[in-house]
């Protein structure tokens, strides 16, 4: 199995060559090229290792090296070849890593507010592709997802810019710097497991505030890095419009649920929480009873108990739908519309006149245009008609990059009906 290359931390010496594509892709300001748009000179083939930084050129008719387009990332393994890292040259990976995760902090103390739990660097939206950092208080949560980044000089400098960065954390450094490992992506990136666990510190779990509601937090346990940052903004938001009994399905820890029961803007007489996972109910509890509140948390299939409930004529002032990615590739995309026209279907024929829906789609393959009109489409059906009172995406520490729709994935749509 290849090891990823220490030469990473290097000037780049080697180099590649483009097809008339894939230069159009990059000078189009994407940051990716695949491999069928890839041409390594025969000289370089085998001492290009992986994870190593290579110049990129366009390919001249005459097979020579045209123009110079800049510094990229080399996976052997994926089919996305190369990520750019720079337009220039670059002489010194782990002082760029630095460098890019000091303007990522700078950017999210620009823009976060009311909170102790944000998304510090995200991958190709920071121009650090491959590397996730989440803060969640004193706690600091990393994933590697590329074999640049997996390298040993390229982790050294994400732990120690990390533990300096006194930007972060009141105390100057963090308790705990932990990583949560994708086994999924290792595997692609054909990397050696490792388990999760800590980097710095010896501290994985504390409490995190958003928008004023405490939440427990383990960062070896959960989804992604632990709890859904990218709704934060859209929880409080839907807390303005919430009123009535209301219904929140695939609550996980409760995000939504406990804005809709605990915010100050929020106007509901009695919020329920469903999720299929019954830790998931168990760490929502746990947070309900953090905030001095005690709350209804059903275990059921969002599926079956939305069909149950539409059967027996209950209807709520407010639906919460956030369900998990249905659509991980194009091959997914016909069941995961059907998938979503079903569960807004059956919540609009629970949902009383006046009534507030909040429904999410967090798959990157369902377009924002296919995800409205498949809830138009379940309007039309159950013979409703919506007002969109918000058109949301993910908070401003998920930033999207104008030119890289992948950093432009989580849609949440905020309706009225009318009748």
């Amino acid at each position: 199995m290849p090891k990823p290359s220490a030469s990473s931390a290097k000037h780049a010496q080697l180099s590649v060559r483009l097809s008339p594509r894939g230069v159009a892709r990059l000078q189009g300001r994407h940051p990716w090229a695949y491999r069928s748009d890839l041409i390594i000179e025969k000289n370089a083939q085998k001492d290009i290792l992986p994870g190593a930084m290579v110049r990129v050129f366009e390919a001249h008719e005459k097979g020579e090296r045209g123009k110079f387009l800049g510094t990229a990332l080399y996976s052997s393994s994926s089919q996305i070849a190369i990520r750019m890292i720079s337009h220039g040259s670059v002489a010194d990976l782990p002082a760029l890593i630095a460098e890019r995760i000091h303007a990522a902090v700078a950017y999210r103390k620009e823009f976060v507010t009311n909170t102790d739990a944000y998304r510090v660097v995200f991958s190709e939206a920071d121009f650090l592709p491959g590397l996730i950092v989440d803060r969640y208080n004193d706690v600091l949560s990393v994933q590697i997802l590329t074999q640049a980044m997996d390298s040993a000089p390229a982790r050294e400098a994400i732990v120690q810019t990390l533990r300096k960065e006194g930007a972060l954390m009141p105390a100057g450094i963090p308790a705990g710097i932990i990583e949560r490992v994708d086994p999924r992506i290792r595997d692609l990136e054909q990397l050696p497991p490792r388990p999760s666990g800590p980097l710095f510190g010896d501290k994985t779990s504390t409490v995190i505030n958003m928008n004023g509601i405490r939440f427990h937090y383990d960062g070896l346990e959960g989804q992604k890095t632990g709890a859904f940052l990218d709704q934060r903004e859209n929880y409080a938001a839907a807390a303005r419009y919430a009123h009535g009994e209301a219904l929140d399905v695939f609550c996980y820890h409760g995000g939504f649920a406990l804005h809709l029961a605990l915010d100050p803007s929020a106007k509901c007489s009695s919020v329920i929480g469903v999720d299929s996972s019954r830790p998931a109910l168990e760490m929502a509890e746990k947070n309900a009873a953090l905030n001095g509140r005690e709350m209804e948390w059903i275990e059921a299939n969002a599926f079956d108990l939305l069909r149950e409930y539409s059967a027996a004529d209950r209807h709520y002032d407010t639906i919460v739908l956030d369900p998990p990615a249905f659509a991980k590739s194009k091959r997914d995309l016909e069941k995961a519309l059907r998938g979503y026209k079903e569960l807004n279907l059956r919540a609009l024929k629970m949902l009383r006149p006046g009534g507030i829906l909040v429904t999410c789609s967090c798959s990157f393959h369902v377009s924002a245009a296919d995800f409205m009109g498949v809830v138009a489409d379940a309007a039309r059906d159950a013979h409703k008609d919506l007002r969109v009172i918000e058109n949301r995406g993910a908070a401003k520490d998920h930033p999207i990059l104008l030119n890289v729709p992948e950093t432009s994935y989580l849609k949440c749509v905020m309706l009225y009906m009318s009748n």
